[in-house]
């Protein structure tokens, strides 16, 4: 990205009235912070693996305003984004619970209609994680370098045949693959004038939409104090159901499952989009998240 290039664009859109700062650079992206008259904007340049985002955050605000950030402006050929403020953390309120009692029925909702546009998001790089693709990149996963021992390696070979089963066995309960977010977390919701809004869409894909990465962060024991046999666990995951309908319990369990190693196949593409020097410390929490998914594999 050019500084240069991109402050003007900038101020093609808004009138900053102070510097322009660099948030953070990430090999994904760029993030800037604009100040303006009413506030502050947030300027966002994404990386070719992430080059999706800022046409589908676009897509995303014009049918759910209220849901999700605030879209200023989009140029897709610079992967550029321009967004509104979206408010506060939840993190910095504490992360509490009834935040995610409110917000997850609302993307659930958001969920629900943007499965009529999952192969037009598909058709414009959003990752394809449906049931019927995970297999294969199943099979990319484990032909990839992982940063396992070589008997966990070995414990996901051995489940391969299982998790096709289950693929297919969840394909068939008719949930409808939609937009997923998949990093749902407490940096990532974020409240203002009583409205929740979900931010960073550059990890999303076209998924079964029930995801296991919301229910480690809207009960985190790490962030509230919660411990994992708490009830907020049923109240949320109630809470998000109900949109979808009812007694989708069991389903909602098996897509959980299925979903951790959906979540490590994305992780896997994004270590492919990083230069070498950068794998090491991405691998520290990639190695986290195939735990997660090795966690699942006992029958």
């Amino acid at each position: 990205m050019d500084r240069a290039d991109a402050e003007e664009w900038i101020r093609e859109q808004v009138e900053p009235v102070g510097a322009i700062e660099t948030v953070h650079v990430r090999p994904w992206a760029t993030v800037m912070r604009v100040p303006v008259a009413a506030g502050v904007t947030w300027f966002k340049a994404c990386a070719q693996v992430q080059a999706f985002e800022p046409r589908l955050t676009g897509e995303l605000y014009a049918r759910w305003p209220d849901r999700v950030t605030e879209v200023l402006a989009v140029d897709e050929v610079r992967r550029w984004l321009l967004l509104g403020d979206a408010g506060i953390a939840v993190r910095e309120l504490g992360n509490p619970p009834e935040a995610w009692l409110e917000a997850l029925p609302s993307y659930a909702e958001l969920q629900k209609g943007e499965s009529a546009y999952a192969l037009d998001h598909i058709a414009h790089g959003v990752p394809d994680l449906r049931m019927g693709a995970l297999p294969a990149g199943y099979e990319r996963l484990l032909a990839g370098e992982l940063p396992l021992a070589i008997n966990d390696v070995n414990r996901l070979r051995d489940y391969a045949a299982r998790f096709t089963e289950l693929c297919a066995v969840l394909a068939e309960l008719d949930i409808q693959e939609s937009v997923q977010h998949d990093d749902l977390h407490l940096a990532n919701l974020y409240a203002n004038d009583g409205r929740f809004r979900v931010v960073d869409w550059g990890d999303s894909s076209v998924a079964h939409p029930f995801s296991p990465c919301w229910r480690r962060s809207g009960s985190s024991r790490s962030s509230n104090g919660l411990g994992p046999d708490d009830s907020w666990f049923r109240r949320l995951r109630d809470a998000y159901l109900e949109p979808w309908g009812s007694g989708l319990e069991e389903t909602f369990e098996l897509a959980i499952r299925v979903g951790w190693f959906a979540h490590a196949i994305a992780w896997s593409r994004q270590r492919d989009a990083l230069l070498p020097e950068a794998r090491p410390d991405f691998d520290r929490a990639f190695r986290i998240v195939l735990r997660r998914a090795i966690a699942q594999t006992p029958e």
